[in-house]
């Protein structure tokens, strides 16, 4: 079976307007196929739910970088290893609670003489300004678990203030808009996860990877297909991920390109 693993925004979402709509295509090709589509994003799981509910997506997802990942209760016929149930989900997490990471990141921040701003400290109102998001949806990106985003205010320390992040044990990465401390989990490790309890249900997977940012390398890297969405910066993105296919268009067209090429 295929199994396409997707980031959303830059991807399938457009990096400034946040539609769909040059998407819309290709993702109605999956449904047809019954092609799995997994999103595998540094968003919360509010707001991949919100995505999920507007793209009519049903199947599992991945979180805040890696965190974890969530799959709808029953989806598979089988109990799923480490699995919790939380909710309406099974849950296999990977990531630290989010307190701590914020703790870590104010140590580090002071232990660094770097001044931050983490979603900790940055209202609603403030983050829908810096991200161009209605005020609701900044309020579902606040929901964290398992990741901070920050902005550095003190450029010209970011290499002292990461170190500090790596010397507390834990780790950073960089998305569109912020960076992100987490645990020592990814977005890789948890492709990785999902892909094998698909295998569990016997499957054979053929694991299709689409993403825009060097913060998708490690789960691109682990995919069968990797498939780099066209950006400014893609030159950082092919070196990252040598054996990745770049599409022609940037953003949910580009990422239909992909699939239409793929599937159709």
């Amino acid at each position: 079976m295929d199994l396409v693993i997707s980031d959303l925004d830059g991807t399938l979402l457009d990096h400034f307007t946040y539609s769909f709509d040059e998407a819309l295509a290709g993702l109605n090709l999956l449904k047809r196929k019954q092609i799995p589509l997994v999103y595998c994003s540094s968003k919360t799981r509010a707001e991949v739910e919100y995505w999920r509910r507007l793209t009519e997506n049903e199947h599992p997802f991945i979180v805040e970088n890696g965190g974890a990942v969530f799959i709808p209760s029953g989806y598979f016929g089988f109990e799923i290893p480490a699995g919790r149930m939380i909710e309406d989900y099974i849950v296999v997490q990977l990531g630290e609670p989010y307190t701590e990471l914020v703790q870590c990141l104010e140590e580090a921040a002071a232990a660094s003489a770097c001044k931050v701003r983490g979603f900790h400290n940055l209202t609603a109102a403030e983050i829908a300004a810096i991200c161009d998001l209605s005020l609701s949806c900044a309020e579902l990106a606040k929901a964290r678990e398992f990741d901070e985003p920050f902005l550095v205010l003190d450029k010209e320390r970011t290499a002292v203030l990461l170190s500090a992040i790596e010397r507390k044990g834990k780790s950073w990465t960089r998305g569109g808009r912020f960076y992100h401390i987490l645990a020592n989990n990814n977005k890789a490790a948890a492709v990785r996860v999902l892909v094998d309890i698909y295998r569990l249900g016997g499957h054979k997977v053929r694991s299709i990877g689409i993403g825009d940012g060097v913060n998708d390398a490690p789960f691109l890297n682990v995919v069968d297909l990797p498939i780099l969405i066209r950006t400014p910066w893609l030159h950082q993105l092919e070196a990252a991920v040598p054996t990745g296919k770049p599409t022609i268009s940037p953003g949910p067209r580009g990422w239909n390109e992909a699939m239409i090429e793929l599937f159709a």
